[in-house]
């Protein structure tokens, strides 16, 4: 039995798998503090599947990237569940989750979260015999730089997340019909999603388990320059 947490966005995604079956799921995309909400609702979950919390034999949680807060809520939750139950925890990448709505498209699929200034969070998938597959790694990069590898291809290209109409545009400009969006119902991770990529992984011990955020939080960011100026 698998317990997915996806807290990496403002969606936030529990669900319980039994051998590849969804048991139950509950999402909700709503601006709100996950600290709050989290613990509750997997409370609720398992009690609403009948499963005591000895029963789960792996934990899977979203690693990121994505919002700092949000992600570091989701890892703290999954890693001390991991580690009170002994059982393994399995990181999966947030832009995985999110490609894994498009399982089906032929061709490639790029998962994006906005990291602001219209740069963002990328990683590019393609469906090969009904699994994902990484065809460019996970990286923060301006939008306009990861396209530039797609504009000669002339071939279709189905983008997976929650994009901001000026980002749509970015993309509409440099590829045009080649573009494809998919529709508001696939551009939001699912802990279903998840706990199916974390099926087959064998996990790690939890107290080694670090979140994937890609870049330093801006707080960060500006300590190490004005560390460099001195």
């Amino acid at each position: 039995m698998i317990l997915g947490i996806d807290t990496a966005t403002d969606t936030m995604s529990i669900a319980l798998s039994n051998k590849q079956q969804i048991v139950g799921e509950f999402t909700t995309n709503l601006k709100k503090n996950h600290s709050i909400r989290l613990l509750p609702a997997i409370d609720a979950l398992l009690k609403e599947c009948q499963v005591k919390p000895n029963e789960l034999t792996k934990i899977a949680v979203s690693r990121g990237p994505g919002s700092f807060t949000g992600l570091r809520i989701g890892v703290t939750t999954a890693k001390t569940l991991a580690y009170e139950l002994e059982i393994p925890l399995v990181g999966i990448s947030s832009l995985q989750v999110l490609a894994q709505n498009a399982i089906f498209f032929e061709g490639p699929i790029i998962a994006l979260m906005d990291a602001r200034r219209n740069n963002v969070y990328a990683g590019v998938y393609e469906a090969r015999k009904g699994e994902l597959m990484s065809t460019l790694p996970d990286q923060h990069i301006a939008l306009v730089d990861l396209l530039a590898g797609f504009e000669a291809a002339e071939k279709s290209v189905l983008f997976v997340g929650v994009l901001s109409e000026a980002l749509q545009e970015i993309i509409i400009e440099k590829l045009g019909s080649w573009a494809i969006f998919a529709p508001l119902y696939m551009t939001y991770p699912r802990a279903a999603a998840l706990v199916a990529l974390a099926e087959n992984e064998a996990g790690e011990d939890p107290m080694n388990f670090v979140p994937s955020y890609l870049k330093l939080a801006e707080a960060e960011s500006k300590w190490l320059e004005a560390r460099e100026k001195q």
